[in-house]
């Protein structure tokens, strides 16, 4: 039998959070527009104490990421962690963590992108929730969908976002199963790892950013040469933005790549999903019960 997962309590006005930066290196200007944001929230922020470094691309070395990363992880009194922003680190430093405080302290761990890593690492190995969402570095960037925004306060404050999208489907049925999953550059560098993604029964979802199609079809192939890709409840794809070609062109979509690595399976496949990088990034569950139901051309995600 599976572990029961545990949850984070809702936040609540008042409660202590922190913004700290794991990955690349961030804007000051940004984090401090982000404490604002989140302090007209009701929240009181704090800031990592490396959050502002920078070292080579990243916030700072590797040894001043993990202190912060287990300082916020062990004060009893911060109830949320917000990841500033992603690009890499996060697979440097992930190791040294010891989160064994949160089996007695669970609480809210907030990103996407390089933040894959956390998420299925703690999914996997501690059995918490956590919140696959937008970061600091873009609460108050205009071009965000003002559900990226609310589903982020939804995730964090209650009762959990619902998510509706109109898109391509294959196989399109109701169907319900544990979110994971996130951006597929991480999720495929985890596997072998002591969080190798563990997908059977779940609804696995995926998203990319700026890669070489050539690339996301040869993650897409090991995903399935290791077993990722079979056995799913079901497969969500978010956004796939800014995707190149070689000098030598595919033409093929994202959706095409997609459609022929899992044409054997008959679980169904959803695209179009709002999470990833693109302008509408709504906020999900990583690590929760889940179900999507079909309605006509829509497809509605909630939590069970």
């Amino acid at each position: 039998m599976p572990s029961r997962k545990i949850q984070p309590s809702f936040l609540k006005p008042g409660d202590e959070v922190a913004i700290i930066s794991p990955s690349f290196a961030v804007d000051r200007s940004k984090i401090e527009a982000a404490a604002t944001f989140l302090d007209n929230w009701g929240l009181k922020v704090h800031t990592g104490k490396n959050a502002f470094r920078s070292s080579g691309p990243f916030a700072g070395t590797d040894r001043q990421r993990i202190s912060d990363l287990q300082r916020v992880t062990d004060d009893s009194k911060i109830k949320a962690v917000f990841c500033a922003r992603g690009g890499y680190g996060m697979l440097r430093i992930i190791d040294k963590i010891d989160f064994s405080f949160l089996k007695r302290n669970p609480k809210w761990y907030i990103g996407f992108s390089d933040v894959t890593v956390l998420h299925l690492w703690l999914n996997r190995k501690f059995n918490l929730v956590t919140i696959h969402g937008e970061m600091p570095v873009n609460y108050t960037n205009p071009s965000k969908s003002s559900a990226t925004i609310s589903s982020l306060h939804d995730a964090l404050f209650g009762p959990g976002p619902t998510i509706e999208w109109t898109g391509r489907s294959i196989h399109p049925c109701s169907i319900s199963g544990e979110l994971t999953g996130g951006n597929i550059s991480l999720i495929y560098s985890l596997i072998g790892t002591p969080a190798d993604p563990d997908t059977k029964g779940k609804i696995l979802v995926i998203e990319e950013v700026g890669e070489y199609l050539y690339r996301l079809d040869r993650m897409l192939v090991s995903l399935k040469l290791a077993g990722k890709l079979k056995g799913l409840a079901a497969l969500v794809a978010g956004g796939f933005r800014d995707m190149e070609e070689t000098s030598r062109p595919w033409h093929k979509s994202p959706f095409d790549l997609i459609k022929n690595i899992v044409s054997e399976y008959n679980y169904p496949v959803f695209f179009n999903f709002p999470a990833g990088h693109i302008a509408d990034n709504r906020s999900f569950y990583s690590g929760k019960e889940a179900r999507i139901d079909v309605k006509g051309r829509k497809a509605v995600l909630s939590y069970i």
